[in-house]
């Protein structure tokens, strides 16, 4: 009985009470919890009772589907959104974009300004807000405030006009640069 591992056969006790009377385990040795056993056995012995079932019948593992409410949010932005760049693993405080979302998500949705509708596009126009760019699957980025023709207007010609300065600049850097051949 002493050499068995089957807990079918024995009890823990039973077996250590064998093995220090064969001499394999010393008095010295005992373990603890041998002496409070010994005073105070269990009014029943524990049994090892292995359930009986058919053989060839499968037995179904019941595992329920864990499902956060984040794990929604990151689904519907995967699905709306091209993820951002990939995950630096070797950066310990790497925060990837769609986390960076999942959390202004929670955060707007804590202060209940938006209803669940406009929540998802409200924390888009967030996020471009504090400059994290989201490009929708086939579409131009989502844009902080809707596209204003006055607006447009005077990009153009601040792009113009930065055009116009910085071409000045690169003639004059060219010249100087060529003067500083031929001398």
């Amino acid at each position: 009985m002493a050499g068995s591992r089957l807990e079918k056969f024995g009890t823990v006790f039973t077996r250590v009470r064998d093995l220090m009377r064969s001499g394999v385990v010393k008095p010295s040795e005992k373990p603890i919890w041998f002496h409070v056993y010994e005073a105070f056995p269990p009014k029943r012995d524990p049994l090892h009772v292995k359930a009986w079932r058919r053989p060839g019948t499968k037995i179904q593992e019941s595992v329920p589907e864990i499902f956060y409410r984040e794990d929604e949010v990151r689904a519907k932005f995967y699905e709306l959104y091209v993820p951002g760049r990939p995950f630096d693993l070797s950066r310990s405080n790497f925060v990837s974009t769609c986390q960076r979302f999942v959390d202004k998500y929670t955060e707007l949705q804590s202060r209940a300004e938006f209803e669940d509708s406009a929540l998802f596009e409200e924390t888009g126009k967030a996020l471009l807000a504090e400059g994290v760019m989201l490009r929708r699957r086939g579409d131009l980025p989502v844009s902080a405030e809707p596209r204003d023709p006055v607006l447009s207007l005077k990009l153009r010609e601040m792009l113009a006009e930065q055009q116009t300065d910085t071409g000045g600049e690169e003639t004059t850097q060219q010249t100087t640069h060529t003067d500083t051949q031929t001398a």
